[in-house]
């Protein structure tokens, strides 16, 4: 159990001292699903945040929060696949399947904007 913590500190580590324009590689692309499996819940919060960004408080509060509880099932799902097939450039290049790359995205406003339909 002591291994394993400190293996997960050395992989935070390595995710805290990135640099977000690094390019797509193997070892980013494990950060990326060990990120996405163990800080999925930062889909709530960072869709709340972006809504009310875009619409206003009172629309963007409660579509973010059903936005982000929406997308913590997918963002667990794509982050276990990214973890498991690492060591293959799937898709071209070891691309980030979901944007924001990282949970924590939302935040830094790396978020593409959404079209308005």
């Amino acid at each position: 159990m002591r291994g394993l913590a400190r293996w997960l500190a050395v992989a935070l580590l390595a995710l805290a001292l990135s640099t977000p324009a690094a390019a797509q590689t193997a070892s980013r692309k494990v950060l990326r699903g060990l990120a996405g499996m163990t800080t999925a819940f930062l889909e709530v919060p960072g869709n709340m945040y972006t809504e009310t960004q875009r619409r206003g408080a009172a629309a963007g509060l409660p579509l973010g929060f059903a936005l982000g509880c929406g997308m913590i099932v997918p963002r667990v799902l794509v982050s276990v696949y990214e973890f498991l097939s690492a060591p293959f450039p799937a898709p071209r290049g070891y691309r980030p399947i979901l944007e924001p790359e990282f949970p924590w995205g939302y935040f830094e406003g790396t978020t593409p904007p959404r079209r308005r339909r």
